[in-house]
This record gives C-alpha cells, structure tokens and sequence, in this order.
C-alpha cells in the first residue's frame, strides 16, 4: 500500500508541474491580453489544483489523518480562479483592449428594438 500511495503521489506533483510549465509558458509566448488570460487561468489552476491533491494524499497517507486543509485551498481556487479571469477580461473589454480578433461593436450587444419597447 505504501508503494501505491508513493506512486500515486509522484504521479500528481509531475502532472501538476507539467500543468504549471505549461501555463507559465503560454503566458509568456502566447500573442495578446486575452488568449494569455487562458494560461494561468486554465492551465496552472489544474497544475496547482494537482500538487494540492498531491500534498493531501501524502500527508493523508502518512497516517496522521485526513488531510483537509489541501482540500479546502484547492476548492477556493477552482473558485475564485475562473471568477477573477472573468473580472479581469470585463475590465479589458470595457478599456477596448485590442486583440487579436477585433472587439464587438458598441451597438452589437444591445437587445433589439422591439424588445425595448413595453409590452401591451
């Protein structure tokens, strides 16, 4: 059992740093604002989101327990993580930040006309 918990723990933390590499990558090559807002967001959320679950299977393993504090960070920031990129690429369509694909125009989310008007 021990050797099983050894694997399955060196399994996580290499996934997880694949996925952290991978994200700090696009980060830095990736061409403009919002395809590099996908990197972090995506990408080292899984990669940290895998060593947490790696902590917690080590710690939980050793025998001292359930390990929960792990557990909790990583539901935290599979939460907060998407909610943050959200806020963040909002803030930069309302400063009309150009990307590589042009920006909808001002009148193209509104609701249609006849929708404005009161029902009889």
């Amino acid at each position: 059992m021990q050797l099983i918990g050894e694997i399955l723990v060196s399994l996580l933390i290499v996934i997880g740093a694949a996925f952290t590499f991978i994200g700090s990558f696009g980060l830095l090559r990736l061409r403009d604002f919002y395809t590099r807002l996908h990197a972090p967001t995506k990408a080292t959320t899984l990669g940290v989101g895998s060593l947490l679950m790696a902590s917690a299977a080590y710690f939980s393993l050793r025998g001292e327990g359930i390990s929960l504090h792990e557990v909790l960070v990583t539901i935290f920031l599979f939460i907060t993580a998407p909610v943050g990129a959200h806020l963040i690429a909002k803030a930069a369509l309302h400063l009309r930040l150009q990307g590589v694909s042009r920006l909808p125009e001002d009148g193209l989310l509104e609701a249609p006309e006849e929708s404005k008007e009161p029902a009889a």
